[in-house]
């Protein structure tokens, strides 16, 4: 097995570093890896899609507030260290809409700001150095995180299993081995051989040109579907599982994830397979109540009339292209997080599971 830690999301260097991300936009695997040195360039990335995944979004944004402060001028003080820190959080913010990871992770940033602006010995420096230390961990967290949910659904997985799954949840969409793949790799390192289908995600092919280079990468059996060949695999017998990765899960276990991901999960469920969500803790979105309230990304519609360049639809013709849909809760066999595995997910199993994880953290840090 090839190690699947690819390092899509990577820090180089100290306060004055670098961002190095790999460049996804590419259609071949000979990856491009690009350095991000500046809040805006970051922000171009996210909304481009040159870093995505949302555990990635999360990692990357989280070193945002980082080269923005490489920009300040003269001998700024705290005030202005963490004015600026405010600044490039919000702005970092408005990239994306719908990925909560993306919020999440500039949550913790502001947070570690003014947690420790309150101590009166702080320097801009000290401040600076901590906002580093903060995305280092979120970045640390992220590649165990992995690691733990592919240990968690490992199980899922059977010889002969056939596997269908969506869009990327890899390596390239987090800072480890990813969330949806990740239950691969872990299953395929006990042992197990089965079969993946990559459909191919349109618009963007991220099934075709990424989930498949990364399962052939590390030697799991994959083919790639068109999009709606996936319920005839299914009446045939070929599927004996769906796992697809999340951008965001409301409290009742409704989900956002890739479009396309919703009317998979119907067809799982006319042909009696099992549906499984891959994500962290960190895509749960407590504030809301259900998906109804998960705003949903409009992309441009050039990316659904023109494949590589190449025109597909008549010039001027009206496009529709929500870059995520919302998958009923009650349709999701479970959900598998690094914390555990939440059966036939609903408000009260979720809010057991992250209450009872969060006091396990607590009681811990005592």
């Amino acid at each position: 097995m090839a190690d699947m830690t690819i390092e899509a999301v990577k820090w180089i260097g100290g306060t004055d570093g670098v961002l190095e991300i790999i460049d996804q936009r590419r259609y071949n695997p000979a990856f491009i890896k690009l350095k991000i040195r500046s809040v805006e360039q970051l922000h171009e990335a996210i909304r481009t899609l040159a870093v995505r995944g949302a555990p990635a979004i999360g990692v990357a944004a989280a070193y945002g507030p980082v080269l923005a402060l490489q920009w300040l001028t003269g001998r700024p003080g705290v005030p202005e260290v963490l004015n600026e820190i405010i600044k490039a959080c919000d702005y970092l913010a408005s990239s994306r809409p719908t990925a909560v990871n993306l919020f999440w992770a500039l949550d913790r940033i502001r947070a570690k700001a003014s947690e420790v602006v309150e101590d009166p010995q702080t320097t801009a420096r000290g401040l600076q150095a901590a906002i580093l230390a903060e995305a280092n961990a979120i970045c640390r967290e992220d590649v165990e995180m992995c690691r733990r949910i592919g240990e968690n659904g490992a199980h899922l997985i059977r010889d002969g299993f056939g596997i269908l799954t969506h869009c990327n949840a890899g390596a390239l969409a987090t800072a480890g081995q990813g969330t949806a793949l990740s239950i691969l790799y872990e299953a395929q390192k006990r042992g197990r051989q089965f079969e993946v289908y990559a459909d191919e995600t349109r618009p963007l092919l991220q099934g075709s040109r990424l989930t498949a280079w990364e399962l052939q990468q590390a030697g799991i059996k994959v083919t790639v579907i068109c999009d709606d060949m996936a319920g005839f695999l299914m009446k045939q017998g070929k599927i004996q599982a769906v796992i697809t990765g999340a951008d965001r899960i409301a409290a009742n276990g409704d989900t956002a994830n890739k479009i396309g991901t919703y009317s998979l999960s119907i067809l799982a469920k006319q042909h009696h397979i099992p549906f499984y969500i891959a994500a962290p803790s960190s895509t749960f979105d407590l504030s809301l109540e259900s998906g109804a309230e998960i705003p949903i990304e409009q992309r441009d519609p050039g990316e659904v009339i023109r494949c590589t360049d190449v025109p597909t639809a008549p010039e001027g013709v009206g496009v529709y292209n929500p870059a995520f849909d919302v998958t009923n809760g009650k349709d999701i066999t479970a959900i598998i997080t690094e914390k555990g595995v939440i059966e036939r997910p609903n408000t009260e199993r979720i809010h057991v599971l992250l209450a009872e994880t969060a006091g396990a953290v607590d009681d811990a840090s005592t």
